[in-house]
């Protein structure tokens, strides 16, 4: 039997270990669920032979004694010193939203398609990683050096009760870890080197409350917010149009800078959903937006920050009363893997060799936890390579076709042979 026919072996597996986790709501915010995932992989991996970490990430945003933030680590030794090869997925989800017409956390398969929130992204890529380790340790138990994976929290929240957690406690430095695939779902022909940058802040404008009936005595922070809105539509988006990135960033739309207002509220908090009442007459003394800036590796940071800055004091000496807040709320460098690094190399020639096609090389147009490993891990060589399509990812309906992930395991399990299997 070949590496490809156990995998093919394992079809019904894979399967039912996708519908498993995906019936696991491990919804971020708040944080739900994260153990009993972990414990469920590790039960599986500590099954085949896996010596397996459960980590809490003390401290970490988010740990709380409610919401902890479990990761477990697992690590299976060959019979002689050689690489380490990582297979590392985040087991969060994001909010289910609305528009499903199918149990979000059903895991129902339909054809070749299992539906699901985290089918695509990304619990079917970390279902195929498992089936790929456990088929090759089965083909190949002389094999040398180490497999790890990694189930990790807090992905969809900036990796850092995840990932970024684990790196500064070591567990991706190059001693331990030469070869890192994160299989996220950037379709099964694709090879992801890296991701855009992001920078995250919060703006609030300033008012003085008063009386609704008489705006004129008081200072409306909403009409301030509007001041900066325009200014973002008249000066800044324009800008941001007419800057183009080398990266191989995809969709295409995503090679220009962007920037997303994720949230904007002024005035009175929203009334709970019990209360039918109607609201005071007051005018906003405030008014905040979350502003999601995604920016080129061409770009700097210190720039981008100061075109909002340059903006937003521009406003305060032509605009009467005007005044303001801004708060960072987090930065992520951009981040490329040279595509002669050995994992690309690897992964390339088993895409070849499994799919029969070249594959292509791209970029993600959000960051993921590769930020981590190669910035705090100093880990270069990490690529993004699993099954789905990216733009189901966060969707209703979200789904991964097991077809998709049975040829993913496959070009997964090639790698390995070529990474760990004496030449």
């Amino acid at each position: 039997m070949t590496l490809t026919d156990r995998i093919d072996a394992k079809r019904d597996d894979l399967i039912a270990l996708t519908q498993a986790l995906i019936r696991i709501p491990t919804l971020n915010p708040p944080g739900r669920h994260y153990h009993d995932i972990c414990a469920l992989l590790d039960a599986r991996l500590k099954a085949h032979g896996f010596e397996t970490e459960m980590i809490r990430a003390f401290g970490t945003p988010g740990d709380s004694a409610t919401y902890p933030r479990w990761n477990l680590v697992a690590r299976r030794s060959g019979k002689r010193p050689g690489d380490c090869v990582h297979f590392n997925s985040h087991h969060d989800v994001v909010e289910v939203g609305h528009g499903w017409t199918r149990d979000p956390f059903g895991a129902a398969v339909e054809g070749d398609k299992i539906y699901g929130r985290g089918a695509c992204d990304m619990k079917g890529g970390l279902a195929s990683s498992i089936i790929a380790a456990e088929a090759f340790i089965e083909e190949f138990p002389e094999f040398q050096g180490a497999i790890e994976i990694s189930a990790t929290a807090d992905e969809e929240s900036g990796g850092y009760g995840g990932v970024a957690y684990l790196a500064e406690k070591g567990y991706f430095s190059p001693q331990r870890v030469q070869h890192v695939i994160i299989p996220e779902p950037l379709n099964k022909d694709r090879i992801c080197l890296g991701h855009r940058g992001g920078w995250w802040a919060e703006i609030e404008t300033k008012g003085e409350i008063a009386h609704g009936c008489m705006p004129f005595l008081g200072d409306c922070a909403v009409r301030h917010m509007g001041a900066v809105l325009d200014r973002f539509e008249t000066d800044l988006y324009p800008a941001m149009a007419n800057r183009f990135t080398e990266m191989p960033v995809v969709p295409e739309g995503a090679r220009n800078s962007t920037m997303n207002i994720n949230s904007i509220h002024g005035g009175q908090a929203e009334q709970t959903a019990d209360y039918d009442g109607l609201p005071a007459h007051c005018v906003p003394d405030s008014c905040r937006i979350v502003i999601d800036r995604r920016f080129l590796v061409e770009e700097n940071v210190d720039d981008v920050r100061g075109e909002i800055v340059a903006l937003l004091e521009g406003l305060k000496a032509s605009r009467d009363r005007f005044d303001y807040e801004m708060r960072e709320l987090n930065v992520v460098l951009p981040s490329m893997t040279d595509r002669t690094a050995p994992v690309v190399e690897t992964v390339h020639a088993a895409i070849e060799a499994i799919l029969g096609v070249a594959p292509t090389y791209v970029a993600s147009p959000g960051s993921y936890d590769q930020k981590h490993i190669d910035r705090i891990g100093k880990l270069r060589n990490c690529i993004a390579y699993g099954p789905g399509e990216l733009e189901l990812a966060h969707k209703p309906d979200e789904w991964i076709g097991i077809t998709d992930m049975l040829d993913s395991a496959k070009v997964m399990g090639h790698a390995l042979e070529t990474l760990l299997l004496p030449a």
